[in-house]
């Protein structure tokens, strides 16, 4: 099965959800006047979409169709598809590791499956043949790094990792050096699950920046933020509460084969100006793919 199909799959739940919502609005009208825009703009919204994010896809939807003369109910439904992808164009979807090592630094809230997605993660850039090291800094939870280390040899990568409790800075500073002396293309390093009202922990992601920036000045970084969709709303509140700590750099989205809240990612990147880098649409380490705005749109819609 291609990625194409994983995706659509995946987003089956949302997929039918979304457009069941979309094309109930069609069905019930058959011009395009101002009501058809209103109501297209609550199906928006009960797709888990956002007011703020809806209310500027209808505005802008508004203007092409008076600008376009645009009289056909399919022709909104395609322009309604153009200006999604154009949110998600908006930002940089592209993944920067142009350096020889770069570092990804994998942040987020406990339970979203950042173990996970650093296994898949590393899976992914290893099939597109760089060599990987994968830092355990996830020194809180018991059994974090026996977890990260069955997915790191999974995915046949180096993990360095050191005894629970220990500063996660210097698992960080450890595997900075092993990734010098291997010559490795790629180090991700794992992070605690933190909420964002903890500052102890929020100091500390600072801290790991830190290492990283001192020690490999030159690096193209990555700071990715794991987001669970089935969150829904809740997730551009945490994307806003990290920003504010630590520059993210883009977004990691998973268990979105898991729920019909898919359309929350279309909010997620228009409120926050955050670009989508990774996509998670099943269990298995090969179910992570880059982000493609055109294949999760079509997918979509």
């Amino acid at each position: 099965m291609g990625f194409f199909d994983k995706l659509k799959q995946g987003l089956s739940k949302t997929k039918n959800s979304f457009e069941e919502k979309i094309n109930n609005v069609f069905s019930n009208f058959r011009k395009v006047d101002e009501e058809l825009l209103e109501e297209l703009e609550e199906a928006l919204i009960m797709s888990d979409v956002g007011v703020e994010t809806s209310t500027k896809i209808i505005s802008n939807l508004r203007d092409r169709i008076k600008k376009e003369k645009i009289e056909d109910a399919e022709a909104v439904k395609q322009t309604l598809r153009e200006e999604i992808k154009e949110i998600f164009d908006s930002v940089d979807n592209s993944l920067h590791l142009e350096t020889k090592p770069s570092v990804i630094l994998v942040v987020g809230v406990n339970g979203v499956g950042k173990t996970t997605s650093i296994g898949k993660m590393a899976n992914r850039l290893k099939q597109d043949g760089k060599k990987v090291v994968i830092a355990a800094a996830d020194t809180f939870r018991a059994a974090a790094v026996e977890q990260l280390e069955i997915w790191a040899n999974r995915a046949g990568c180096e993990i360095v990792k050191r005894e629970e409790g220990v500063d996660p800075a210097s698992v960080v500073f450890d595997a900075i050096k092993v990734t010098k002396e291997k010559d490795a293309d790629v180090l991700i390093c794992d992070t605690a699950g933190r909420l964002h009202n903890k500052k102890y922990l929020m100091d500390e992601l600072v801290k790991i920046k830190k290492v990283i920036d001192k020690e490999l000045p030159e690096a193209s970084k990555e700071v990715l933020m794991v987001l669970d969709a089935t969150t829904g709303q809740n997730a551009i509140s945490q994307v806003k509460a990290f920003k504010e700590t630590v520059d993210i750099t883009g977004l990691i989205l998973t268990k979105l084969d898991g729920t019909a809240k898919g359309g929350v990612v279309i909010g997620i990147v228009n409120e926050n100006k955050m670009p989508v880098k990774f996509i998670g649409v099943g269990e298995k380490i090969d179910d992570m793919e880059i982000f493609n705005s055109e294949d999760f749109v079509k997918a979509l819609i």
